[in-house]
């Protein structure tokens, strides 16, 4: 590839991770408004967990039509209805004064959502050479994360000092500046602005699937992925701020700064673990369950302290939980070298199922033990938090389980050699 191809190929590249980026922002926007929701919408701990919930419901169910979608439409067409329906879902959230056109709202936002990272992921493996696909593919999730960093201080600021309206109507506005970039720079492959794939029939379809599913690698990848994002998930997502705030006594700017802290993480150490997958990929399961384990040991040393913790043991927590999202994106590694190049986009669709099945798991759950703990016309209270965050040890038990059963038959079905001619071939 000469430099200027490897140019218009970051350029491409870079207006695509803009959009995820963007989704990543809109998707993350409601965790510093949790509690100014509570009071706008008039609603409880589960009644609020259930933005979120809808949310990540919609994310997780998109997931494999949208692969089916970029198949068929290409990443540029998909990207532009992405766009279109953020902007519609943050625009409609920005004027929302009842609880059901709120849910609404967040339902649209999470269709717009759904529909980037799978067409950013084959931008990605239309425009790179094969060698250069892990690292992108990593840099992509992880400098995707930039949104939430954006969407924490800067939303906490916006909703102080512009109100509710004004703030959300700011963030709709980034959509259509959005827009106009990726109509003028995007385009599919290096030869075609628009690519279209065949027609794919309904029984054509569910046959892709089962045989995506039938292979451990892929199994192997979902629950890698449901193992390792959800802790980040939830603290981004909703959770994080209050439980910093009225679990930990943390003012509002601490408690955004260690939101920021967990994006940081996951920014910092993506570039390693592209690395460390491509020097080790026989290891990539150990990763993964080391990672579990680090996550899992953090926030017992959290939860299990006399009173509130420390900062610094937070900060700690912060940077090991934000781990968490670089690690999930060894699954999608897994799956693609597991998996032939015209059953890539079902296999990652069902992998990327896994962490947002169980984000949702935790954000609901969470809410019902907030519920459930806290006295009733009472405020959050710490010992509430505890019992409520305590429930992601046992997605850690489910996950690590799995993991460690599904490498087993991934292993006995794929030699060290082919898994090392994969990812030289870059699959």
């Amino acid at each position: 590839m000469t430099e200027p191809r490897l140019r218009t190929s970051v350029l491409v590249w870079g207006v695509g991770l803009l959009v995820y980026l963007l989704a990543v922002f809109h998707r993350s926007s409601l965790a510093v408004a949790g509690l100014v929701a509570s009071e706008r919408f008039d609603i409880s701990a589960s009644q609020l967990a259930t933005f979120t919930m809808l949310q990540l419901l919609v994310y997780a169910g998109m997931q494999v039509p949208v692969g089916l979608l970029v198949d068929r439409w290409g990443s540029r067409s998909v990207l532009v209805a992405a766009l279109l329906v953020m902007t519609a879902g943050q625009v409609a959230f920005a004027l929302a004064t009842t609880y059901p056109f709120g849910l609404a709202a967040r339902a649209l936002v999470g269709v717009g959502d759904a529909l980037t990272f799978i067409c950013v992921l084959r931008l990605v493996s239309s425009w790179f050479p094969r060698r250069r696909i892990p690292l992108f593919s990593q840099l992509t999730g992880t400098l995707g994360q930039l949104g939430a960093v954006i969407s924490a201080v800067p939303m906490t600021w916006a909703l102080r000092d512009l109100g509710w309206t004004t703030a959300y109507l700011v963030a709709a506005a980034l959509g259509p500046v959005l827009l106009v970039a990726l109509l003028l720079v995007l385009r599919d492959t290096p030869t075609r602005k628009n690519l279209r794939g065949a027609p794919m029939p309904l029984a054509a379809v569910r046959r892709s699937l089962a045989a995506s599913w039938a292979v451990p690698g892929t199994r192997l990848g979902f629950w890698m992925h449901f193992s390792t994002p959800f802790s980040s998930n939830v603290l981004g997502l909703l959770w994080g701020y209050p439980f910093f705030v009225r679990g930990e006594g943390l003012s509002p700017a601490e408690a955004s700064g260690l939101l920021t802290v967990v994006v940081v993480s996951a920014m910092t150490i993506g570039p390693a673990f592209g690395w460390l997958v491509g020097a080790h990929p026989w290891h990539r399961s150990t990763m993964v369950l080391t990672m579990v384990a680090a996550m899992a040991a953090a926030w017992g040393v959290v939860l299990a302290w006399p009173g509130e913790a420390p900062f610094g043991i937070l900060v700690a927590l912060a940077v090991v939980v934000g781990i968490g999202g670089p690690a999930s994106m060894i699954g999608f590694d897994v799956g693609r070298t597991s998996n032939p190049p015209e059953r890539l986009a079902s296999a990652t669709g069902l992998i990327n199922q896994g962490g947002f099945i169980a984000s949702l798991l935790l954000v609901v759950v969470v809410g019902l033990v907030l519920d459930w703990r806290t006295p009733a016309g009472s405020d959050y209270t710490a010992d509430a938090f505890r019992w409520a965050m305590s429930t992601q040890f046992l997605l850690w038990a489910l996950g690590g389980s799995q993991v460690w059963r599904f490498r087993r038959l991934a292993r006995r079905t794929t030699t060290r050699a082919e898994v090392n001619a994969s990812l030289r071939a870059g699959m």
